[in-house]
């Protein structure tokens, strides 16, 4: 017994020596795969990324942003913009450098986040992480786009990350931050909603989101920027694209309008916000009728579970920008990434669910990647199949709602995957 002891640190030496030689085995291949795509200049990089790029240079690189309005996007991206234009290297290289390192981000919060699950094993926690860095939308994103969607979705998963660690400070801050970034961090912003209205999250924690983004505008304001244009940027952006779709697989797939399309697009963000709310609302008020009833009543008090937390984030993911109009195809980026979470948290029921997201995200992918292959592709198709995946996420949060509140309590043991059960884990 001495010996089984004695023994125990040196074998969790050795798990995290084989860990951590797996973790940059990992990393050098990802590396490899996302090399020869580095050479690649994209239509975006062509038109905005490298405008924008050589405006800072030409413009005395910081003191570029006194003046922003030469880009579409917030300052703490033409931070990092503008911080490559002192290092020797290429524009090119440079920003799809900044997108790389933001997918080891991500990954490294998909473990973390993954790891918490008690239904995991750290190998599991570790697969996921793995499967998140090589999803070919990841890839491509960085490698090839040079987008900086993994920025902001590495912030939105750290931000459950601290939701499931019950620190709600640190979530709404990251959750700010994403949000600082790109706009399209408020497609987890239903999510948060629940989290605030069930108590998860206290309401002045809420403060954090607006202050982490006022306080990202504080150097581009010191520079001499005008505060106007920095509050009003993502208005602008709504403003920019008149498309129903932008060859994003939602359900605008389905919805052709001749002419004029601003009165559909109006009335598609009503019934996107009225079907996001009632969905929500379900969820609060399962929560909160379980509370009530939970007394003598023999049924379990439904409570925001591990599980619960990351399917309500993934159906957020997938619902929001499938109802909205205007979406770009790489809008599901937060999709992508939380649908493989979920499904390590439930791989008997949603096995399938990444292969499904990733086939329609993917696929519509190919009309900016492959323009050979883009013309092939069936954007309908590619919506129908993200339409089965919003179905199957929406089914399975509704059976971890109606399984566990339904089940009778056995006296003396705790509800499994409870959070208030185990201490948090670092």
């Amino acid at each position: 017994m001495l010996d089984t002891a004695a023994m125990a640190p040196r074998r969790r030496a050795t798990y995290s020596t084989v860990l951590a030689l797996a973790a940059c085995i990992t990393l050098a291949v990802a590396l490899l795969v996302r090399m020869p795509l580095l050479a690649d200049e994209s239509g975006d990089y062509k038109i905005f990324l490298q405008l924008w790029y050589w405006h800072i240079v030409s413009h005395g690189g910081f003191d570029a942003l006194a003046e922003p309005s030469f880009s579409d996007y917030n300052v703490p991206y033409l931070y990092l913009l503008a911080a490559l234009t002192y290092l020797p290297m290429s524009s090119l290289v440079g920003i799809k450098s900044v997108s790389m390192l933001s997918d080891l981000a991500l990954a490294y919060y998909t473990f973390r986040t993954v790891s918490l699950f008690r239904s995991t094993h750290r190998w599991a926690a570790f697969g996921a992480a793995a499967v998140v860095l090589f999803l070919p939308t990841v890839v491509t994103n960085s490698a090839w786009w040079g987008q900086c969607d993994g920025i902001y979705t590495a912030f939105l998963v750290g931000g459950i990350y601290y939701v499931l660690r019950h620190r709600p400070w640190w979530a709404c801050t990251f959750f700010g931050i994403a949000l600082a970034f790109k706009f399209q961090a408020v497609f987890l912003f239903p999510f948060l909603l629940v989290l605030v209205l069930v108590g998860r999250v206290p309401w002045r924690c809420l403060l954090a989101i607006p202050g982490v983004y006022l306080a990202l505008d504080v150097p581009a304001l010191l520079i001499g920027a005008d505060p106007g244009r920095l509050l009003t940027v993502y208005a602008r952006q709504t403003d920019t694209y008149r498309l129903l779709t932008m060859n994003a697989p939602s359900l605008y797939q389905f919805v052709s309008v001749p002419g004029n399309t601003d009165p559909v697009r109006r009335a598609g963000v009503l019934v996107a916000g009225v079907l996001v709310s009632l969905l929500m609302g379900l969820a609060v008020w399962s929560l909160r009728r379980g509370r009530r009833g939970a007394p003598g009543s023999g049924l379990r008090v439904p409570e925001l579970t591990d599980t619960r937390i990351v399917l309500l984030a993934t159906c957020s993911a997938i619902l929001v920008p499938f109802l909205l109009p205007s979406m770009h195809e790489r809008y599901f980026y937060p999709a992508d990434v939380l649908t493989v979470m979920a499904a390590f948290q439930r791989p008997r029921r949603l096995w399938y669910l990444p292969v499904l997201v990733q086939i329609a995200s993917f696929g519509s992918y190919m009309y900016c990647v492959s323009p050979q292959v883009g013309p092939y592709v069936s954007m309908p198709a590619l919506g129908v199949l993200m339409l089965f995946a919003l179905i199957a996420v929406v089914r399975t949060t509704v059976h971890e709602f109606r399984h566990e509140s339904e089940a009778p309590t056995v006296p003396g043991q705790a509800a499994p995957d409870s959070g208030a059960a185990e201490p948090a884990r670092t």
